[in-house]
């Protein structure tokens, strides 16, 4: 799959060409401490990224965010889709509504929607390690299994302490017979 592999290299490439901002110091700086951090420690600073990530900079975007966050939850997935449609035509840069909508379409079975806003996702939020499990996850139950071993292996370069994670690696690894990509 072609597509597949381009979302895979352009997430690789952003990965190694990201802004010097101000904000994006204060994200290198939580990812740096993510890499090393285990235990409540993890959690605290996995929740300070979700917290830059979900800034939307609108009172009304924040509510189109909750509601399509709390529709997912509630498993109404036809729902959150609206809310989310919303907030990507009032907010197309913001990152996170497409990872959360992509969880939504992936939820309802619609992976080239999923996909898609995996897709841009990545492209404005190349280190957002949830967009790139989501897509590890898609790849994996396409039966994708080496793709899907690399999607993770991006993931582990951002949250290498990730839950579940090196269980995952070690699985995808004995399932295609080797150790390393």
């Amino acid at each position: 799959m072609k597509a597949l592999r381009i979302i895979l290299n352009l997430a690789f490439v952003a990965l190694l060409a990201l802004p010097g901002t101000a904000r994006a110091d204060e994200i290198d700086d939580l990812f740096a401490r993510l890499a090393q951090a285990e235990g409540r420690e993890l959690a605290r600073i996995e929740d300070q990224i979700w917290r830059k990530w979900s800034q939307t900079g609108s009172p009304a975007l924040d509510l189109l965010l909750r509601r399509g966050r709390a529709a997912v939850d509630a498993g109404q997935n036809d729902v959150a889709i609206e809310h989310l449609s919303a907030l990507v035509d009032h907010a197309p840069e913001f990152a996170e509504a497409y990872n959360i909508r992509a969880t939504a379409w992936f939820r309802e079975g619609h992976y080239g929607p999923a996909l898609e806003d995996i897709r841009m996702a990545l492209m404005l939020n190349p280190r957002h390690f949830d967009a790139l499990s989501g897509l590890a996850i898609i790849l994996d139950e396409m039966g994708k299994s080496r793709d899907a071993l690399a999607a993770w292996r991006l993931v582990e370069a951002l949250h290498p302490n990730r839950d579940g994670l090196a269980e995952t690696i070690a699985r995808l690894e004995r399932e295609l017979g080797d150790t390393a990509l």
